[in-house]
């Protein structure tokens, strides 16, 4: 007697095999408003409005999609970092006055430039900001910004006039003769 032969049976099916990357994610309405809400976030960043981004970037964090939320975690981070940055506190006008050097030392001209006007806003007379927005013009090629400014800086305090001189700051303004009668009226 022979044993019966058996018969294949046919085989189960398996999930496609993956040999490199992933499989693309399905693409559902949950995701694409997550990422609306993303895009619209990071759109508020760009635009300086960093409390706002961080509120709709912390909204978003528990709904989000797994692969979003390291970045969300970051940008959150950002947007404290930005904000913790523009509630900078002094005890006084000079030492704001040492921060704004600093910026400018740094190449930071635009924040520079908005602690002096900060610092002459709550005193106009303050002959210092008015120097320092001076040098920045000239740092920046303004040469009728800092002659303004530096006008104001010497009617505001007389010894600006000799600071000037020696300042190398305004080596670029040298050859302009408004700077050198500006510096020296008496010649």
């Amino acid at each position: 007697m022979s044993q019966p032969k058996s018969v294949p049976s046919a085989a189960p099916k398996r999930a496609p095999r993956v040999l490199a990357g992933s499989l693309p994610l399905q693409q559902d309405s949950t995701r694409a408003a997550a990422l609306a809400s993303y895009e619209a976030a990071l759109r508020l960043m760009q635009q300086g409005k960093y409390d706002k981004a961080h509120e709709a970037f912390d909204k978003m964090l528990v709904t989000s999609p797994a692969e979003l939320a390291d970045r969300i975690r970051m940008y959150i981070n950002a947007c404290l970092l930005q904000v913790a940055k523009g509630a900078t506190t002094f005890q006084s006008h000079e030492e704001q006055y040492d921060y704004a050097i600093s910026l400018l030392n740094n190449g930071m001209y635009p924040d520079a430039r908005e602690q002096f006007k900060q610092i002459l806003a709550a005193n106009p007379t303050a002959d210092y900001a008015f120097y320092g927005l001076a040098v920045l013009a000239s740092m920046t090629g303004d040469s009728h910004e800092c002659l303004e400014h530096l006008s104001n800086a010497i009617k505001h305090n007389p010894r600006n006039r000799i600071q000037a001189r020696a300042d190398s700051d305004f080596q670029d303004m040298a050859d302009d003769p408004r700077f050198t009668e500006l510096l020296y009226p008496e010649v």
